[in-house]
């Protein structure tokens, strides 16, 4: 089975993250193809590195170019594709309509929770009302990482009858408790063994809501002063000055570690006591939850996407935007006695074992190509 996956480009996200662990763990997915609308991306040699083949159609934001569908379903012909799995609204579009007219089974999927104009584009917006329109033509399936986002995209006049639910799943060998990190992590950062440390591992957005994380941990060291916080992610590094300033105007300097995007993420989650998530919108199913979880670290978030369904009982999910909630619940998570913190980390680790293992996902998604594959051969 030949598999073409068409994804609007490589940036560090969600989305692409997992498209490269449904790769590396899908055993009937070794001879994929990814082609990308747009150039290069902060993950490219990941995907080169892990031997996966990636074109590009090379196509640049705001110049829309029609030919660039025709010039993408001659390409899969001559891939000589079974399948093409798309990934985001604008390569659900254009790879869609390709797949069409090369004669190729698709499976749309969707990624994003919200759509409104905090999140997306004018330009982007149309798109999505474009695709709801033709989504009873085009895709054969239209694959969810989310409940919340599936019933989104219905109300936005996607084929409800089309839709797949396949939460995402993370590698539990890299994701995983880790002394080792814990104490190295303090050592880089220069801190005491014992220090706790709450982080958000999140690109800067107005979507995450650092503001929010900055002021609710404010409230939290008037109550722990031992407490230290940790930020990494796109932009979220020590040179970003909007980020200083709002560190500066919360009192938290020292106490903020900033550490921009990194590539070991597992090693800097393993050392949280405490993973958050401060989004106040768009979000599917955060992958930084499940990671979290994975390494026995209990998580606060907010009510966003898929969120209570990831943490259910080894954390605390609080409403959107509400500063005084997600500090108390940070203080009551940093504050449990020993022994239940132990008992959530187990639940943590179990909860992520007996759904959201990687191979299993991976093997989900198999079957729906598998399927769809076989429709075109009969």
């Amino acid at each position: 089975m030949k598999v073409v996956f068409v994804i609007t480009g490589l940036v560090a996200g969600g989305a692409e993250n997992m498209l490269l662990k449904l790769l590396l763990n899908g055993p009937h997915l070794k001879n994929a193809t990814v082609i990308t609308l747009k150039a290069g991306g902060d993950l490219l040699p990941r995907f080169q590195a892990a031997g996966i083949r990636v074109e590009t159609l090379n196509m640049h934001p705001g110049r829309p170019n029609p030919l660039a569908i025709w010039r993408l379903a001659r390409r899969l012909r001559a891939l000589n594709a079974d399948v093409v799995s798309t990934w985001m609204y604008h390569a659900d579009l254009i790879g869609g309509l390709a797949a069409r007219l090369a004669g190729i089974p698709v499976a749309w999927g969707i990624r994003n929770s919200a759509v409104d104009e905090r999140l997306t584009s004018r330009a982007t917006r149309a798109v999505v009302k474009l695709c709801g329109r033709l989504s009873r033509f085009v895709p054969d399936a239209i694959i969810s990482c989310s409940v919340r986002a599936r019933d989104i995209h219905v109300a936005e006049h996607y084929a409800s009858d089309k839709f797949c639910l396949i939460q995402n799943g993370f590698d539990l060998d890299a994701f995983k408790p880790d002394l080792e990190a814990r104490l190295s992590l303090r050592t880089e950062l220069g801190l005491a063994a014992d220090v706790p440390l709450a982080g958000m591992i999140a690109r800067y957005s107005p979507q995450k809501n650092h503001a929010g994380f900055l002021a609710a941990a404010a409230q939290v060291l008037q109550q722990c002063p031992a407490q230290h916080f940790l930020l990494a992610g796109l932009d979220a590094g020590p040179d970003n000055a909007e980020l200083a300033a709002l560190i500066r105007a919360y009192g938290l300097e020292g106490r903020v570690h900033c550490l921009g995007l990194r590539q070991d993420v597992p090693r800097i989650t393993a050392a949280l006591d405490l993973a958050c998530l401060s989004s106040i919108f768009g979000e599917a199913f955060p992958n930084v939850l499940g990671e979290a979880l994975a390494c026995g670290v209990p998580c606060v978030a907010t009510d966003v996407g898929d969120s209570e369904s990831i943490v259910g009982d080894c954390g605390r999910v609080v409403v959107p935007g509400d500063v005084a909630a997600f500090a108390g619940a940070m203080q009551a998570m940093l504050t449990l006695p020993a022994a239940e913190r132990v008992r959530m980390a187990l639940r943590a680790r179990q909860r992520m074992l007996d759904g959201f293992e990687i191979r299993h996902v991976a093997s989900l998604y198999e079957e729906i190509f598998e399927h769809l594959a076989h429709l075109r051969q009969a």
